[in-house]
């Protein structure tokens, strides 16, 4: 039994070895998900359609027929970034704002796994299909259907394959609509973080997680209030940053965001996310 799990271990190790030699250190990989501001709100005007820097790039994490992508292959990062029915989310203009702000040398890769409607607790690791099990015929679709039933574990796998081409710098998040009020979601969060840096031999000071607040009540927000749990994050998990949405117009349904809306919180986490990596932040428009 000892010599099996020596064996293992020693696999493990050559796996993880392998695939850091292949790494290019010059592209950075950010993990996105949440609910469906991070998904993408269905329809993408003209202007946001490209071009796009070359430099910036998504790993597809399910198939998308009409354009020609397939699951686990890079592709130029016009939106939806998500899935087929996605639109225009932050992920977008996060990514637009990091490559103009970077060295030429540097790439940006995105890979995002969100679900609309859920609550955080799809992505725990092992008490997810509870929560699967009571969501509505709607949500559950898109879980089974275009995620093979565990979101996070699709989330982990694509991850895997992207470190084998770069290094992942960041996690991203926007969600709490479907948690609004829920005192313990920094808590669920913080377990979901630890997983995913266990799961991806990540360190924490290495790969920071940034928030997004949701719709502000300055854009008369719906869910607004969840802004005050989910500003209370970094006093549990010290690596985590709050992304302000105050001035970031929203839709008349009082939970999503506009393009523009969308695009000024993708360049706030942007701008975050610059200085993390040791750069200058670029100057507001």
């Amino acid at each position: 039994m000892k010599t099996n799990l020596v064996v293992w271990v020693m696999a493990g190790w050559l796996f993880w070895s392998l695939t850091a030699c292949g790494q290019d250190t010059n592209r950075f990989i950010f993990l996105c998900f949440g609910q469906s501001n991070m998904e993408g709100f269905p329809g993408i005007l003209p202007q946001d359609r490209g071009p796009v820097d070359d430099r910036f790039q998504m790993l597809a994490a399910v198939d998308f027929p009409g354009l020609g992508r397939k699951k686990g292959e890079w592709y130029s990062a016009v939106p939806p970034l998500c899935r087929p029915a996605a639109g225009l989310c932050p992920a977008d203009y996060f990514g637009r704002t990091l490559v103009s702000n970077l060295p030429p040398n540097i790439k940006v890769g995105i890979i995002n796994v969100s679900i609309g409607g859920c609550k955080i607790e799809l992505f725990e690791k092992d008490t997810f299909a509870a929560y699967a099990a009571t969501a509505p015929q709607w949500m559950t679709n898109t879980i089974y259907h275009t995620y093979g039933g565990n979101p996070y574990q699709r989330l982990v796998d694509m991850a895997r394959l992207a470190q084998r081409d770069g290094v992942i710098k960041g996690i991203l998040l926007h969600q709490g609509e479907s948690n609004t009020n829920d005192k313990q979601w920094p808590a669920k969060v913080k377990s979901i973080y630890d997983n995913l840096l266990k799961d991806l031999h990540l360190q924490a000071a290495e790969v920071p997680l940034l928030a997004g607040e949701l719709l502000n009540a300055d854009q008369k927000g719906a869910c607004a209030s969840m802004n005050k749990i989910i500003d209370q994050l970094p006093a549990t998990i010290p690596t985590a940053h709050v992304i302000a949405s105050q001035g970031c117009p929203g839709r008349p349904d009082h939970l999503h965001f506009t393009p523009a809306g969308y695009r000024e919180l993708g360049a706030r986490y942007a701008r975050q996310m610059l200085v993390l990596l040791g750069y200058p932040m670029p100057a507001t428009e």
